[in-house]
């Protein structure tokens, strides 16, 4: 079966609505860009980087509220201090391997250097998840034109999932991984917002999938007789939405992204990764204010559509990730598509498909 995104099988998730594509770009001015490294010779390649920017205009000078939440520590994410004191976003989100990290951040910093609005003193928000079983990691194949030409080339509209940019070479639930987006429409009072996920999906057992809340990966081991595997590797999770928030609010949402994994089977293992960004465009944050500046806020009490939109939106840009990604061989190995026929089985036998 040729791959295919979560609700092109039949398998929707949640209540609410999603926006026109499905992605972290259906939130007004966000774009995503990446680029993709796949060669075997003279050593074999299997990575990339990829890129958010969070809205359209000057957003160097324009900045957004922001939060975080670490699920679990074994990973990195920088500028988080800023993020923590301040509570704004400066600059695009890079995602790539565990090695290159430096390397994006220091590409960001570069071109931010170009933009003549840009603060003199520049801390980007790059993450990373672990890519050395399929990509020869050490070899350090991502280099300054990559990442200068992912955030050159980012736009709006679909976003191309599994085997692309940063997750070129992740694995998720012992299936190949990588990229996967979503999107949800929030009623909140009497207007709507949007909320847009994107993530690197690079963690977890076969044992623990779920699809759904149907355990998918335990009909698909005992098909397969595949070996209990300790839970390793990490996830990235991007959500951005037009809501007003203040950036205690942003962290707020960030936490909810662990309601969203662990649907799909995410625990926050000890090897795992497991960080989680939000920001907001509803407000803007000037670079040089010489006036008090006016933010507005959605009251906590009206926020749980907003709760639910990120849950549901993990979700299902984990399982996009999954369905999207083609199996691939690799540095040590191959690692096998989730295979969709088998799964699609499960679902109907459990009465999931739409």
């Amino acid at each position: 079966m040729n791959r295919k995104r979560l609700r092109d099988l039949g398998i929707v998730i949640g209540a609410l609505p999603t926006g026109r594509w499905n992605a972290i770009t259906d939130v007004p001015g966000v774009r995503v860009g990446q680029t993709t490294i796949i060669t075997d010779e003279p050593r074999i390649a299997r990575t990339g980087v990829t890129v958010i920017v969070p809205r359209d205009g000057d957003y160097w000078a324009d900045h957004c509220f922001a939060g975080y939440h670490r699920f679990n520590g074994n990973g990195e994410m920088t500028g988080l201090m800023w993020v923590d004191e301040a509570g704004i976003l400066t600059t695009p989100i890079g995602i790539t391997n565990t090695h290159q990290v430096g390397i994006v951040r220091d590409v960001i910093v570069e071109y931010g250097r170009t933009q003549p609005n840009a603060l003199r003193w520049i801390l980007p928000v790059v993450a990373e998840t672990y890519d050395g079983v399929l990509n020869d990691i050490d070899a350090f194949f991502l280099q300054r034109e990559h990442v200068w030409a992912a955030l050159e080339t980012a736009r709006s509209g679909p976003v191309d999932e599994g085997n692309v940019g940063g997750g070129t070479g992740m694995r998720c639930h012992q299936f190949k991984g990588g990229i996967g987006t979503s999107s949800r429409l929030a009623p909140v009072g009497d207007k709507t917002y949007t909320v847009g996920v994107l993530v690197q999906a690079n963690y977890g057992s076969m044992e623990y999938l779920h699809i759904d809340r149907v355990p998918v990966g335990r009909g698909l081991m005992a098909r397969r007789a595949a070996e209990r595997q300790a839970a390793q590797g990490s996830i990235i999770i991007i959500i951005a939405t037009d809501a007003p928030l203040l950036p205690i609010q942003c962290r707020r949402l960030a936490q909810r992204a662990t309601v969203g994994l662990a649907h799909v089977g995410g625990y926050g293992d000890n090897s795992s990764g497991d960080l989680f960004f939000a920001f907001a465009t509803g407000n803007h944050v000037p670079r040089d204010a010489s006036e008090l500046v006016a933010a507005q806020m959605v009251p906590h009490d009206w926020m749980n559509n907003l709760f639910h939109a990120v849950a549901e939106a993990v979700e299902e840009s984990i399982l996009n990730a999954l369905t999207a990604a083609e199996t691939m061989r690799g540095f040590r190995g191959e690692v096998e598509a989730l295979p969709l026929d088998e799964t699609l089985e499960i679902m109907r036998r459990h009465g999931r498909l739409k």
